[in-house]
């Protein structure tokens, strides 16, 4: 895959402070990088540094080929960039800003007029395309946001934070959204929460305290959650039976078996399938002892990870 974002040691100072310290990645076409650490951790101040809105105090960045101090303009054209407080224009409507923002990228006249209904059919956005963007809904103007970064077909999609004040529903919608989004360019997204990531990142680099710890790739269905049975069932048919009848679970897979008691590890789609498996259960009179969550590979890894680094 093309290689689009190279990160070399980047560093920044704020005064005194060593806000992001030898920080060095990559990122490809077609591509979903995960920025993942808490707050402070120094996400969005290397995102800033990548769209140019920072200079890096020692090392570099290079964005498909250009460099983002000595060839920033380059790197602007060929970069969207979603903020995770995003200056929309509230009082225009849908259609009026993302004409100003098409301008804004140089395009003009049929290249503008085509450039938004590409990102309206890419968004989804033409059923309100006519609205003031103060009527929209938290997840719609997400979407404007991130139509307005789509102006002018950019190689990198840069998102900080994205699902911020969204619920559910529009946090599923906006996971799609990206999938979609990343086969026709690079995506580096950055959150805290650990779940968001997993479910729709390819590698996540894991910061904290402005450093890097490590790259790790994701790997397998990221799609819900693992739950750990513990069972007083000798009878593992029975339970695995009883466990494939749930609608919403798509793997089981027994870990042990002694003295009568069993521990089943299960995947399950979200919580509310979790709480039908446990009714279904107890329905069987499977004597259930215990219903914990599953660490993912990538929780597992944050926590020894940050832990280490915290008792240094």
């Amino acid at each position: 895959m093309t290689l689009i974002l190279a990160a070399d040691r980047l560093t920044k100072w704020y005064g005194r402070r060593l806000a992001v310290e030898d920080v060095s990645f990559e990122v490809r076409q077609g591509e979903v990088m995960g920025l993942l650490g808490p707050n402070g951790s120094g996400k969005s101040t290397i995102l800033r540094v990548l769209t140019g809105y920072l200079r890096p105090s020692a090392g570099t960045a290079r964005i498909a080929g250009f460099d983002v101090v000595t060839q920033g303009l380059e790197v602007r054209r060929r970069v969207g960039y979603v903020p995770e407080d995003v200056p929309l224009y509230t009082n225009m409507r849908v259609s009026e800003f993302l004409m100003f923002m098409g301008k804004l990228r140089g395009l003009w006249g049929h290249g503008l007029a085509a450039a938004v209904s590409a990102v309206y059919e890419r968004v989804s956005l033409a059923s309100v395309q006519n609205l003031l963007i103060s009527q929209l809904s938290r997840g719609y103007r997400q979407r404007v946001a991130i139509a307005q970064a789509l102006m002018g077909d950019p190689q990198l999609l840069v998102l900080d934070e994205p699902t911020n004040g969204l619920d559910p529903r529009q946090i599923i919608e906006l996971r799609e959204l990206i999938r979609a989004l990343s086969r026709s360019c690079a995506v580096l997204v950055t959150s805290h929460v650990l779940a968001e990531v997993e479910r729709i990142a390819h590698r996540a680099a894991i910061l904290l305290g402005g450093r890097l710890l490590t790259v790790h790739t994701l790997v397998g269905d990221t799609q819900g959650y693992q739950v750990r049975l513990r069972l007083r069932a000798p009878d593992s048919q029975s339970v695995a039976l009883r466990l494939e009848s749930v609608q919403g679970v798509s793997e089981i897979q027994p870990e042990t078996a002694s003295d009568g008691i069993s521990v089943w590890r299960v995947r399950v789609a979200d919580t509310q399938v979790a709480e039908r498996l446990a009714a279904s259960l107890v329905e069987a009179r499977l004597g259930v002892q215990e219903i914990t969550p599953v660490a993912s590979d990538l929780e597992s890894l944050f926590l020894r990870l940050t832990g280490q680094e915290a008792s240094k």
